[in-house]
């Protein structure tokens, strides 16, 4: 991965726009990475890979089984008052 200055970013944008479709470049401000400039490609295997909130429905049975067997840690019995 790439790190680059934002000014430095800012003044050669077309030749990180075409750099980035071979690596992932970091941009940076002050020393500390502020964003990532990243191809389409890339973009669209992350964001497949993210997650997402299922339906019941759509979840494995050990997975429904493990979720309604879970059973709070007794250091946290005090908040079960919230509840009522």
């Amino acid at each position: 991965m790439l790190e680059v200055p934002a000014t430095e970013f800012v003044k050669n944008f077309g030749q990180y726009k075409e750099r980035a479709q071979r690596e992932v470049i970091a941009v940076t401000s002050h020393g500390r990475t502020s964003g990532y400039f990243i191809s389409e490609q890339e973009y669209k295997l992350l964001n497949a890979q993210a997650r997402r909130a299922y339906h019941v429905s759509e979840l494995p049975e050990t997975t429904v089984a493990a979720l309604t067997n879970a059973q709070m840690a007794p250091q946290h019995e005090h908040l079960n008052s919230l509840m009522d």
